[in-house]
């Protein structure tokens, strides 16, 4: 391959590797690569890839980029285990984190207490700094105030320092000017400023912005750092980028720079290579099926969708990220026995077997049964054929797990054997584990508006294509696609990400003509900082992309709503950004509030909340997508016994190589490659297009 692009992803049990490039005929080509996990060091389990990779023929000359994804970040924040952070806020304000927003956790659980704040209150100390609502400086403290509270930071020991100033969002420079003065008494200590880092509007979620993002600064600034010198030791000197949440890119400087733009990278790359899959033109929703967990989010119209509302750790995050709904169901979640209410029931996750020692029937050690080990007795799964032959599969392990838990639970019946009890507690962990999922993605769709019907559901991951069938039965969707590189799609997603930076401003005016000039001036200093960022990322302005959203809200409504404004190549776009005027802006949030509430009210003052910018880069070539018309109908001879809604069925077993393009397969059938399975049960047809993607339809609904 020529012109090759790498994407790693770094998952619980496996990580995955795929490269994209150009044939001899110019036509794009795949290769994907598997290799077990090690979390001690993720990295190491990277450079194993890669060297096998090399040793595959890749051949480095080639190489134009490699694009990781990493979980470090959202383990570090999750765990705590990142950097001893010391918080600098204003006067009167030192109890920013523990009061939060004075909410429970759930409602009606009078036990439920917060989430401990991610910095003690021992460690805030407060400095006589603010702003007001115009952004003017309320207070400044002088020389001598600088130094005591230096002296006070410096007596807490930190290893980073994280600075908010109430009303800093108005005014990011004079907070960058209080963080600068610091940095120069704190010698080595790193001073991380909320309003640089992002500057929107409440103190409470910039705070946490400012403050998780120096949690882990010092680790992934090692970890970048490091694997960096890794890959060139063996010989990659390709630039490295990493993954970010909002769905695109950047590069290892930036990520260095603000490594909180990475911590949910992961499940973003797979919505990312999905959302280019089917075309601008599909609503889709993503099932993707890991080890550890089950990640689900809507695209609706071939754009995925954004959140600021998501949360890490249990602490909110109002950076723009991917929206992705996750629950503890991948094909490691343990399947237990809970005897808490006084009844024996059966539950499945989130506790996961993980790489090691991995379900039961791996051998290594590990005694629960698992939704593999479910799959596995079942008949979905080859244990000849997992992972290409390099991971044998002892059905005899997964049977002894499954019958031990069918007689805690109580699923035995009096004179079943081993084997039979291992069936229905396969049949059960199946079942419960549909279940949590279907309720989750029921929930997806209901709070948006939406029906499955209308929906393609694009499952990968190492089970994601293996569960989809038994998932859309039960949500009513008629049309599954599976990828051809299911099984390393997020590695896929990695590999074709473009670059993308998105950028805020919050003003919190009523929406008047002179306000709207105020929103355009910001606007034209968030293009240029878009200019210079996709610059020093290594892309080119003129084939980059912008998109401006704005939150508004009618004056008195508790929330905003992000109204999208305009769209444009950012190299037609000079200093004024995309000559909008107020008339459009008022009709673009009429528009989608009626959408959404259906109902708009023309005499109502507006207010606009935050001005936001995101630039994107050129995007990667993706194989391409041609469905082609059915040809016929075809069935294989080689079958083995299927369990399927509580029968067994005699399912044909075809090699994913030998599936013809635009040959139809009907169900039971079970289409093998090498690093996963995509179920066809009955009912159901399936017709491979002519990128490899395999296209499932339900012939009566």
């Amino acid at each position: 391959m020529r012109n090759v692009r790498i994407g790693i992803d770094v998952g619980g049990t496996f990580t995955d590797f795929v490269a994209v490039g150009h044939g001899i005929d110019g036509s794009v080509e795949v290769a994907q690569h598997k290799t077990p996990s090690t979390p001690d060091d993720p990295s190491r389990a990277v450079v194993t890839g890669l060297r096998d990779l090399i040793g595959d023929g890749l051949d480095l000359s080639e190489l134009q980029a490699v694009t990781h994804g990493t979980t470090l970040g959202l383990n570090a924040i999750i765990q705590r285990s990142g950097a001893r952070v010391t918080l600098v806020v204003s006067t009167g304000y030192r109890d920013l984190l523990e009061i939060g927003r004075a909410r429970l956790p759930r409602s009606f659980d009078l036990h439920a207490g917060p989430e401990p704040p991610p910095v003690p209150r021992d460690r805030v100390i407060e400095i006589d700094a603010r702003l007001g609502s115009d952004g003017v400086p309320v207070s400044t403290p002088d020389h001598d105030g600088l130094d005591r509270v230096a002296k006070a930071v410096l007596a807490t020991e930190p290893e980073s320092v994280a600075l908010v100033l109430v009303g800093g969002f108005m005014n990011p420079a004079f907070e960058r000017q209080i963080a600068d003065a610091l940095r120069s008494r704190l010698g080595d200590v790193e001073v991380n400023a909320a309003s640089v880092a992002w500057p929107e509007i409440r103190e409470y979620e910039r705070g946490l912005v400012a403050v998780l993002g120096a949690h882990i600064h010092p680790l992934m600034s090692r970890y970048f750092t490091n694997l960096n010198r890794q890959l060139t030791d063996i010989g990659v000197t390709t630039p490295l980028y990493i993954t970010g949440s909002n769905g695109g890119s950047l590069s290892v400087g930036s990520a260095i720079e603000r490594p909180l733009d990475t911590v949910l990278s992961g499940p973003a790359s797979g919505v990312t290579a999905a959302a280019r899959l089917l075309g601008p033109s599909t609503h889709a929703i993503t099932f993707d099926m890991g080890g550890t967990s089950s990640d689900m989010s809507i695209i609706l119209a071939g754009r995925s969708a954004l959140t600021t509302k998501s949360h890490v750790g249990g602490l909110p995050l109002i950076l723009p990220v991917v929206d992705v709904n996750a629950i503890g169901a991948g094909g490691g979640s343990i399947a237990w026995a809970d005897a808490a209410g006084g009844s024996t029931v059966l539950r499945v996750g989130p506790r996961s077997a993980g790489a090691v020692p991995g379900p039961a029937c791996y051998g290594l050690g590990g005694e629960d049964a698992t939704i593999t080990d479910a799959y596995l007795v079942a008949g979905f799964i080859d244990p000849e054929h997992f992972l290409h032959g390099q991971v044998p599969l002892y059905r005899h392990r997964a049977v002894g797990a499954l019958a031990e838990l069918a007689r805690v639970v109580g699923l035995d019946d009096t004179g079943q054997n081993e084997e039979d009890q291992a069936v229905a507690a396969a049949d059960a962990v199946l079942r419960v584990a549909t279940s949590q999922m279907t309720t989750e993605m029921r929930k997806l769709l209901a709070e948006r508006g939406h029906e499955g019907a209308d929906f393609t559901l694009i499952p990968f991951g190492g089970a994601g294509p293996t569960h989809a069938a038994m998932l859309a039965e039960e949500v009513r969707i008629g049309r599954i696609v599976v990828p051809e590189s299911a099984a390393t799609f997020c590695a896929m997603g990695a590999a074709i990400s473009p670059l993308r930076s998105d950028f805020a401003r919050s003003l919190r005016r009523p929406l008047d003509a002179r306000t709207f000039r105020s929103m355009l001036d910001v606007l034209t200093d968030l293009l240029g900082q878009a200019r210079e960022w996709i610059e020093q990322n290594g892309a080119e302005p003129e084939r980059s992309t912008v998109r401006i959203t704005a939150d508004m809200r009618y004056v008195g409504q508790a929330y905003e709503i992000t109204v999208p404004l305009a769209e444009a190549p950012l190299g037609a776009v000079d200093r004024d950004p995309l000559d909008l005027t107020l008339e459009e802006v008022v009709e673009a949030f009429g528009a989608e509030h009626e959408r959404l509430y259906s109902f708009a009210d023309p005499s109502a003052t507006i207010e606009i909340a935050t001005a936001r910018l995101a630039v994107v880069g050129p995007e990667p070539p993706l194989p391409a997508h041609t469905p082609g018309d059915v040809r016929g109908a075809t069935t294989a001879n080689e079958g083995r016994p299927l369990r399927w809604q509580g029968q067994w069925l005699d399912a044909a077993v075809i090699p994913r190589e030998q599936v013809t393009t635009g040959v139809q397969i009907t169900g039971p059938t079970l289409i093998e490659q090498g690093d996963t399975t995509v179920v066809i049960p009955p009912g159901w047809a399936a017709v491979s297009d002519g990128a490899g993607n395999l296209h499932l339809t339900k012939e009566h609904r």
